[in-house]
């Protein structure tokens, strides 16, 4: 697939003309870019696929949300609805998007919001009663009418924007040199132990700019399941015939993680953020015993009636200098209360 894929590269040309322009004339000021006065949080990556976003947007919601109002800010990718909605933990996937629907039934002390233009989303935001101090964007690094004030870009280790193409001969959305507007460049999905030596080769592979920090995370996996009914030791479906459900860009880790900790399983995969028709559904509901991701679960839980139900959440975990991250990230958002 990958070498049918090179062949598109004189497609790939044309779209970095466009890509590249575009930026140019953002970075030139021809093309508006609006900046806000209160910090504006962009969390994306270069590629299409799964890179983390929305774990990183959790950890970087945990990490403020105690001492300012939040705010999340997200496309709504799969919705059928289109402009500014508020998304409520009672929102339907369909209506809102799974992750936003996620990140509301998650988090009952922020506001969570899906517009399609930053820009709208930002503004109506900012006119609640309730302003928020802190706005997070999921999945906006390339929505350039917004200039966030720091801007998180996320690489996945097997997966390095360094080492992919442009589409469609590839998977970037935009040429590598896009990176450069990023403020620190997290590697996720890294293996448990990545020595120095490693993270160094990485490190000088993405060629950060000067100004530029790269650190590396892991996705570490909850110990427990849950349904609708509770939690359960993740061991505890041992006693059921399990099947694996994911639509998710790449369900590998996720299985690796299962079949090593023991678990037996059939996997039935779909695309990323798949809607299951009906037909499907019918299927899904004759199994035993449904383990899935928690974006998944958002989606599936209102469809099905099933009793044996479960998600594992997953989390973003640093393999080190976390203070550090936590650090600037703090730094940044506190001296909008200097100003």
């Amino acid at each position: 697939m990958r070498k049918l894929r090179l062949l598109l590269f004189p497609f790939a040309g044309v779209y970095y003309l466009v890509t590249l322009t575009r930026n140019k004339l953002f970075d030139a000021g021809i093309l508006a870019s609006k900046q806000y006065d209160v910090p504006v949080i962009c969390i994306g990556n270069l590629s299409v696929g799964g890179t983390g976003k929305s774990p990183m947007t959790e950890y970087v919601t945990r990490l403020l949300k105690n001492n300012y109002k939040i705010a999340t800010l997200s496309r709504g990718y799969g919705r059928t609805t289109k402009g500014y909605k508020d998304v409520a933990a009672t929102s339907l996937a369909t209506e809102v998007g799974d992750e936003p629907l996620q990140f509301a039934q998650k988090f009952n002390d922020i506001d969570v919001a899906v517009c399609e233009n930053r820009q709208v989303g930002i503004a109506t935001l900012l006119n609640k009663k309730q302003t928020p101090e802190v706005i997070i964007l999921d999945d906006a690094y390339q929505h350039r009418k917004v200039t966030p004030g720091f801007t998180v870009l996320l690489t996945a280790y097997n997966d390095l924007y360094s080492n992919d193409y442009l589409l469609p001969a590839g998977n970037l959305r935009e040429p590598r040199s896009g990176s450069q507007r990023a403020d620190v460049i997290i590697v996720t999905k890294c293996p448990g132990y990545l020595s120095k030596e490693e993270q160094h080769k990485i490190k000088s592979n993405l060629q950060p700019t000067e100004r530029q920090q790269v650190f590396f995370a892991k996705i570490a996996y909850d110990d427990c399941v849950y349904s609708k009914s509770g939690s359960a030791q993740l061991h505890s479906l041992k006693v059921h015939n399990v099947t694996l459900i994911t639509g998710i860009a790449n369900p590998k880790p996720l299985a690796d993680y299962l079949s090593s900790d023991g678990l037996s399983f059939e996997h039935k995969s779909y695309g990323d953020h798949h809607n299951f028709s009906s037909s499907e559904i019918a299927e899904l509901e004759k199994l035993d015993c449904i383990l899935t991701t928690e974006k998944d679960y958002v989606r599936l839980r209102p469809q099905l009636k099933m009793k044996h139900l479960y998600y594992l959440p997953i989390k973003v975990e640093f393999l080190s200098d976390n203070q550090v991250f936590d650090k600037k990230l703090l730094d940044y958002v506190a001296s909008f209360r200097e100003e």
